[in-house]
C-alpha cells in the first residue's frame, strides 16, 4: 500500500463515521469494530517499517504522512483519531532508536515481536501519566520489581489518562527499577484484561472527560501487573528526545482536522445568511486563526524534517495552535448562536474536543515550563 491509496481508504471511512456524527459524539464509549476497520483500511502500516512491507521510513521522512492520515481521520470522529494518534506515538519509541539501541541484548527479538503484532492487527496506547506528577513522566512513581527471566517486570502504582483502554492490546507506560536513577519505559498487555484486580489492574475511575469523552480515558492502580521492559533500557530521556517532536505533531494534527471539519461545517451552514457587523467580524478572525494554525503545523513538520532537534518548534507550535483552535470554536458557536449549546450540533463537542491539545503531553503549566526556558531573555 502506498500514501495515496491509504489518504483514499481513510476518506472513506472518515466519510463513513461523518455520516454518523449526532450518534458518535455521544458515545461515551469505543467500538473495537472501528479500529479492526482503520487496520483494514491501512492505517497501521504506518507504525511498520517499509522492510516489513508498511509505510514508515524515519521520523523526518514519515512523520507528515502520519499527520495528514490523522488529520483525515479526525474529520469524522475525534476520539477514535486521537485514539489512533496514541498507536504510532508509542512505537515511535522503537522506531527511532533503532541505529542506537541495535547493540544492546534482546533489541532486534523485542522488536520482531512488535513488528509482528502490528503486522497481526494488534493496537498499541499509552498509560504513562500519573496523578500528581504534572505530566512530567521524570516524577513517575510506579513500582517495577523485577521478575523471572530478562526484561520481565511486575508494576504498582497508579496510573491515569489511559486513552483507548479496553481497546487497545498494548499500553506503554513508565515506572522506576529501585536503585535506578530514573524511570523507564515498560509495556503492559490490556487486552481483555479484568478490571477487577484479579490479573493485577484496577479500574479506579472511568473517563468522564468534557472532551473527547469516548476515548475511555480510565485511571487505574497496578499491582503487581506483569510488564515487559523497553530492551534499550535506562534511555528514558534519549527515547522521549527522539520521539517527543513526532507525537507532539500528530496530537496536534488531531485537532487540526477538527478545526478544518468545524470550518467547512460552519461555511456550509451559514451559506446564504446574511451575516451581520459582530458575525462577519467573527468569521474573519476564524478565517485568519485557521490560516495561522495551518502555518504552524506546516512550521512544526519542517522543523522535524530538517532539525536536529526540532523540539521547541514542535513545542511553540503546538501550544499556539491549542490556544487558535479553542479560540477558532468559540468563535464559530458566538457566530451560529444559542443552537450550538444543543447536543444536536455538533460544534460544542468540537470545541470541548479541541481543548483537549492544551492538557496533552506536555500539559499547559509544563509546556509553559519549557517554552520560558527556551525564549527567556538574558
Amino acid at each position: 500500500m502506498d500514501a495515496a491509496s491509504l489518504f483514499d481508504n481513510l476518506r472513506d471511512v472518515a466519510s463513513q463515521f461523518s455520516s454518523q456524527r449526532n450518534e458518535r459524539q455521544k458515545r461515551t464509549h469505543l467500538d473495537r469494530a472501528d479500529f479492526d476497520q482503520l487496520h483494514q483500511a491501512g492505517y497501521t502500516q504506518v507504525a511498520l517499517p517499509v522492510a516489513q512491507g508498511g509505510l514508515w521510513e524515519s521520523g523526518p521522512a514519515s512523520t507528515r504522512l502520519i499527520c495528514d492520515a490523522l488529520r483525515i481521520l479526525a474529520t469524522g470522529d475525534s476520539s477514535v483519531a486521537l485514539v489512533s494518534a496514541m498507536h504510532p506515538s508509542v512505537l515511535s519509541y522503537w522506531l527511532t532508536a533503532v541505529e542506537d539501541a541495535k547493540t544492546y541484548e534482546h533489541w532486534d527479538s523485542q522488536c520482531a515481536w512488535i513488528t509482528e503484532s502490528v503486522k497481526a492487527g494488534k493496537w498499541w496506547g499509552t498509560i504513562t501519566s500519573e496523578p500528581r506528577s504534572g505530566g512530567d513522566v521524570n516524577k513517575t512513581r510506579t513500582v517495577a520489581t523485577p521478575a523471572e527471566g530478562t526484561l520481565n517486570y511486575l508494576l504498582t502504582g497508579d496510573k491515569h489518562f489511559g486513552s483507548g483502554s479496553g481497546a487497545m492490546d498494548y499500553m506503554v507506560t513508565t515506572a522506576k527499577v529501585p536503585g535506578e536513577e530514573a524511570p523507564d519505559w515498560f509495556v503492559v498487555e490490556t487486552r481483555d484484561r479484568d478490571w477487577d484486580g484479579t490479573s493485577g489492574i484496577t479500574l479506579t475511575g472511568e473517563w468522564d472527560g468534557h472532551g473527547m469523552i469516548a476515548t475511555q480515558s480510565h485511571a487505574f492502580h497496578f499491582e503487581n501487573l506483569p510488564a515487559t521492559r523497553i530492551a534499550w533500557t535506562n534511555n528514558l530521556a534519549e527515547v522521549s528526545r527522539k520521539a517527543g517532536p513526532l507525537i507532539g505533531c500528530w496530537f496536534t494534527s488531531v485537532i487540526v482536522g477538527i478545526v478544518d471539519i468545524a470550518m467547512q461545517t460552519a461555511k456550509e451552514k451559514l451559506a446564504g445568511k446574511p451575516l451581520g457587523a459582530y458575525e462577519q467580524t467573527e468569521w474573519l478572525h476564524a478565517a485568519k486563526e485557521h490560516w495561522l494554525i495551518n502555518q504552524a503545523l506546516e512550521g512544526m513538520l519542517r522543523a522535524v524534517e530538517t532539525q536536529a532537534d526540532p523540539r521547541i518548534d514542535v513545542l511553540t507550535g503546538k501550544t499556539a495552535i491549542a490556544e487558535l483552535s479553542e479560540s477558532i470554536l468559540l468563535r464559530l458557536c458566538k457566530i451560529i448562536g444559542g443552537g450550538t449549546f444543543s447536543r444536536h450540533s455538533p460544534f460544542g463537542f468540537w470545541f470541548e474536543d479541541v481543548r483537549s491539545l492544551g492538557f496533552l503531553r506536555p500539559p499547559w503549566n509544563l509546556a509553559y515550563a519549557g517554552l520560558a526556558d527556551a525564549y527567556k531573555i538574558e
